[in-house]
């Protein structure tokens, strides 16, 4: 019966990992042991040290002691003092070092109280002489009792480092001891892990080689052609016994696969050639919407009509080549297909059509004629082509505009059409919204007219322009007079009629290149370029005589007539160019008109004439 692989492995590495840790086990134990022994050992050369220290300090100290007592220089008697308090320490180091030892500690202490006798009678001797009594110093060191103590302390000494000497060999041997024994362990067990393990090895790789080769062999007759080639060598484990069959599992299926080998090429050789086609499409597609892309940009970015119609004369030929075609837009005032945009030499009439004279726009989808008498054809349409396209360009559901295209648009084109199409109905939208906000943003929503951010805007624009060309321009300041009345009187309706009579009026009476607006409230302004004050000056009272003939009506209710005061100047050079100077001007033109009487023209100048309601002029 056959055994598993993977557990021979696991055995034979649970084997060597078991060794290996009983082998580290003893070299780690016998290292502990051998750093202990060899701590042991310093610790005795220290206290060997300490000891002979102590007594060279103190035999220092007698040296000292001589000299001072023959030579009577103090400086001896300093190094006394200093070789004293060493060898004290010393001796007190000693008793620290030794205190693991009973037997040690004792006789560091019998060396310490000798020393410390030794070392007092050192220093009462020093004292002595110190203070001059060589004499009596002299007579102690004769009676012989420092010699004797001294005496002591060498014999004591000894004994301690005879004592530390024998500990010092006995824990040098336990080194050496267990130094022999990791080398015999690693001499002995090494090889003898080493034969184990390659013995296991040899045993797993014969087990191996043999069914890797009985399968090598018949992979080889495979590879060379023989697809009936099988396993049926006995493996020498389950996991091989089971590579074998999902081998033989393989060889089939490889058997049956081949036999449609031919089936399966044809098959691939088909959807290569879609892959191949539909990549071309992808990359023309690519091609086309990088193209748009850049075109959807310019749109976005156009201002005006005469701009979107260029881009379109660009880019529309490069999406759809050899198709000239024109681009109509919606006017919803006049609910008619103006054309905006031509190319490729197409020419159609500027008066365009109305929505109901195309197919495409009533039906709301593509319509296209391919021939004479293939579909009804569009009453927009020359009755001599034979072949066109409209495209409809809708916004939830609203007309935008029709792509027209003379000719007839392939299948492979009507991808680039759609975009296309998409595209321009996106930029007519954003173009027709953007145009919407511009007015939203520069019209005053009650009367129509320009508002007060549009004419500071456009007052500095006329007087630049004016003071390159030197031709004048002109302001007109003016108000309703006693508006108060009406809003009093009849409510804040009845002023909101007044203001749209009067600026119903004045769009209505001056040109069509001045610039009506709404200064705020019941006042107004009309910039007037070309034109000088005194000039200007006939044509507002016109105006103001015809407002002031309105009856005004709101509501059912006759809100009686009204007048109007106003004031012109005309910008000089010295005026500031932001308009500031030239709004001043034409008010204080204005506020005389109001002090003079109102309802009447005043101009801004040193002769200025003052047209009244009857007529007449007067000196302003």
């Amino acid at each position: 019966m056959t055994g598993s692989l993977s557990r021979r492995i696991v055995v034979l590495c649970a084997t060597i990992c078991l060794f290996l840790a009983i082998l580290a086990g003893l070299l780690l134990e016998g290292a502990a042991q051998t750093r202990s022994s060899l701590a042991w050992v310093t610790h005795s050369t220290q206290v060997m040290r300490t000891a002979n220290q102590a007594l060279l300090h103190l035999q220092q100290a007698e040296s000292g002691e001589r000299g001072f007592l023959l030579t009577r220089q103090p400086d001896f008697g300093e190094t006394v003092q200093d070789e004293v308090a060493a060898s004290r320490k010393a001796a007190a180091d000693l008793v620290t070092l030794t205190s693991d030892n009973p037997a040690q500690s004792l006789r560091a202490k019998q060396i310490r109280l000798l020393i410390h006798q030794r070392a007092t009678l050192l220093e009462e001797i020093a004292q002595q002489a110190s203070n001059g009594d060589f004499t009596t110093a002299l007579n102690a060191v004769a009676s012989r009792r420092g010699r004797n103590l001294m005496q002591h302390v060498n014999a004591r000494v000894g004994d301690l480092l005879a004592a530390e000497r024998h500990l010092s060999t006995s824990r040098t041997a336990a080194v050496k001891r267990r130094l022999d024994f990791i080398t015999w362990v690693v001499l002995i067990g090494v090889p003898l892990g080493i034969a184990a393990v390659t013995l296991l090895a040899a045993l797993l790789v014969r087990r191996i080689r043999r069914p890797m080769e009985a399968m090598m062999t018949v992979m080889s007759q495979l590879a060379a052609g023989d697809r009936s080639a099988r396993i049926q060598t006995a493996m020498e484990s389950s996991e091989f016994e089971r590579l074998a069959r999902e081998y033989n599992a393989m060889a089939d299926q490889l058997q049956a696969a081949v036999a449609h080998q031919e089936e399966s090429q044809d098959r691939l050789h088909a959807a290569n050639a879609e892959l191949s086609r539909n990549t071309e499409i992808l990359q023309e597609r690519g091609e086309v919407i990088e193209l748009l892309g850049g075109m959807a940009h310019r749109m976005q970015a156009a201002r005006t009509d005469e701009e979107l119609a260029a881009i379109i004369r660009v880019f529309a030929p490069r999406v759809l080549p050899d198709l000239p075609g024109a681009l109509y837009t919606h006017n919803n005032s006049r609910n008619l297909l103006a054309p905006l945009a031509c190319w490729g030499g197409l020419e159609v009439p500027a008066s365009g059509f109305a929505p109901e004279q195309c197919w495409a726009l009533r039906r709301g989808r593509s319509h296209h004629v391919a021939g004479p008498q293939s579909d009804v054809v569009c009453a927009h349409v020359d009755r001599q082509v034979d072949c066109y396209h409209c495209e409809p360009l809708l916004a939830g559901g609203e007309v935008i505009g029709v792509l027209y295209l003379a000719g007839e648009v392939e299948a492979e084109t009507r991808f680039r059409l759609t975009v296309l199409a998409e595209n321009i109905a996106s930029a007519l939208v954003n173009h027709r919204l953007q145009r919407g906000l511009r007015e939203q943003t520069i019209r005053d929503p009650l009367t129509g007219l320009f508002n007060r951010r549009y004419m500071e805007e456009a007052l500095p624009l006329e007087i630049a322009r004016a003071s390159r060309s030197r031709d004048p321009v002109s302001l007109v300041m003016c108000d309703v007079d006693h508006f108060k009345r009406f809003n009093d009187e009849f409510g804040h309706d009845a002023g909101d009629a007044v203001l749209q009579a009067a600026a119903a009026e004045m769009r209505k009476r001056f040109r069509e290149g001045d610039v009506v607006c709404r200064f705020g409230g019941e006042e107004f302004t009309i910039i007037a370029p070309g034109t000088s004050a005194t000039a200007l000056s006939g044509r507002v009272d016109v105006v103001r005589e015809a407002i002031s003939q309105q009856v005004v009506q709101e509501g059912g209710r006759t809100l009686g007539s009204m007048t109007m005061s106003f004031g012109i100047a005309t910008w000089e050079e010295g005026m500031e160019r932001d308009g500031s100077t030239l709004i001043k001007a034409a008010d204080a033109a204005l506020y005389r008109a109001k002090r003079e009487g109102r309802n009447r023209v005043v101009v801004d100048e040193r002769s200025a004439a003052i047209i009244d309601g009857g007529g007449g002029a007067k000196a302003g």
